[in-house]
């Protein structure tokens, strides 16, 4: 495991290079021997970091839990990531493109929870229990990590990849739809791109965010009410580019749409 002055080091260098969109070069190629515990120690130190500059944590996301993102990445592993309140958009945004490192994009659920979660032993059906509503998201994916040769540790360390993310279309309750059946369809400017089902996602969304919660507890943390958890990617990542339209059409549960420039 790595040295706490390490630790430090690269969530400093982490900080930087967001600040200064310059990725920083692979940590794995800097430190073979850094461990998957020292990844979350980095993301860790660098979310306290975040909030002592004054942003608020308002969330969490889920990645790596599809298929279609295992492949798409080569890691096989589930990781989660922090999301703090400026990173939460709403359908109609427009961002800047080159505010971003390689930004890519990736259709999923959100789930807003009413109550605590605590794992261990937490279940989908605790997950519907607390869940307030449901709602479509789109996560944009950044990279402040050489992203040639990067493994579960590299992307970890970088916040699980996490750029910001829009939500839009329509609110459920989570029991007031199969979330199993969530498709969607996910266009670049007049061309559908990337297709999937939610049932991608661990055979059920709701298995994320249980992952989640069971993952986090032997750290002492737990999810609260209130928080936004992105659940996972049920599409590979589109790649993106200045000008470019999104639009997302998520069937019956409505659309999403952001522009770069």
């Amino acid at each position: 495991m790595l040295e706490p002055d390490e630790i430090e080091r690269i969530a400093d260098e982490l900080l930087e290079a967001a600040a200064n969109r310059v990725p920083v070069r692979r940590l794995t190629a800097r430190y073979p021997e850094m461990t998957i515990d020292d990844s979350y120690a980095v993301q860790s130190l660098w979310g306290r970091r975040n909030e002592e500059a004054g942003r608020t944590l308002v969330g969490r996301k889920i990645g790596l839990t599809s298929r279609a993102m295992q492949m798409a990445t080569g890691i096989t592993e589930p990781d989660y990531g922090l999301i703090f309140d400026d990173m939460v958009f709403e359908t109609g945004t427009t961002l800047q493109w080159q505010t971003y490192t390689h930004p890519r994009v990736e259709m999923e659920l959100a789930f807003v929870l009413k109550e605590p979660l605590q794992g261990p032993g937490c279940t989908i059906f605790d997950v519907l229990r607390a869940t307030e509503y449901v709602v479509p998201a789109l996560e944009i994916l950044d990279s402040r990590i050489e992203m040639e040769g990067r493994t579960i540790v590299d992307t970890i360390s970088d916040n699980a990849a996490m750029g910001v993310m829009v939500t839009g279309g329509r609110p459920v309750r989570p029991h007031d739809i199969d979330l199993r059946w969530v498709g969607g369809l996910l266009y670049r400017n007049q061309t559908i791109e990337e297709t999937g089902v939610s049932a991608g996602v661990l055979n059920h969304p709701a298995s994320g965010v249980a992952w989640l919660a069971n993952k986090i507890a032997p750290h002492g943390a737990s999810l609260a009410a209130g928080e936004i958890i992105l659940a996972g990617s049920f599409t590979r990542p589109m790649w993106v580019y200045a000008g470019d339209t999104v639009f997302a059409d998520y069937g019956p549960l409505g659309t999403i749409t952001c522009q770069f420039e």
